[in-house]
């Protein structure tokens, strides 16, 4: 199993460090990581990394700031995703961070890191185990923040 990581030398914190941390947790999981300057740039490098390096799934961890430049980019970087992962027919797990979902600095770090921790996961699932990921459909996971569970019948 071969995973990508690309972040961007825009975001506030090391993602693709805390990526590879949380990487340490599986045994025989190779990972290659690149960086690029921002979001947009991050579909071009996925797809690069699934068909030049052979990744199995690619992780790409984003910023995005506040003002409504920085949200228009995101809509760019989203689209641009789904164009590689259709091209590929692979998985491309965005990871992204929006400054304005937090109230404070130190909120918003515990979102990053949890929410980065939290995708690896589900991006090694994704390919070692999807049964994982079937047993907790509608159990209304959070990648980021805590949990809020199903809606009970």
């Amino acid at each position: 199993m071969k995973i990508g990581i690309v972040d961007t030398t825009f975001s506030r914190i090391n993602m693709g460090a805390i990526a590879i941390d949380e990487l340490r947790n599986y045994a025989g999981v190779k990972y290659v990581r690149r960086t690029v300057p921002g979001i947009k740039d991050l579909p071009v490098e996925a797809k690069r990394l699934i068909e030049e390096e052979g990744c199995d799934i690619v992780i790409t961890l984003g910023w995005v700031g506040k003002a409504e430049k920085d949200a228009l980019s995101y809509i760019a970087l989203s689209v641009g995703k789904i164009i590689a992962e259709l091209m590929t027919n692979r998985h491309i797990i965005d990871v992204t961070i929006h400054e304005d979902e937090a109230e404070d600095e130190k909120t918003l770090l515990m979102v990053a890191e949890n929410r980065v921790r939290e995708h690896v996961r589900n991006a090694v699932d994704l390919i070692r185990n999807p049964e994982r990921l079937v047993k907790q459909a509608g159990t209304g996971q959070r990648q980021g923040y805590e949990d809020v569970g199903p809606i009970q019948r």
